[in-house]
């Protein structure tokens, strides 16, 4: 990390970028969501089925 001299941080977009989007995290939002949606469905099956 290079810094001039008006203390200010001078990065490149590659390390200023440090996150990368990819299948992995495509794949954990999918699977947390449908099992965000199964809990819910089977909370709703036990308590509020009528």
């Amino acid at each position: 990390m290079a810094t001039r001299p008006q203390h200010q941080i001078v990065e490149t977009p590659t390390e200023a970028r440090q996150g990368e989007l990819g299948p992995s995290v495509a794949a954990l939002l999918t699977v947390s969501t449908g099992l965000a949606i199964l809990i819910l469905g089977v909370i709703w099956f036990v308590f509020f089925r009528t």
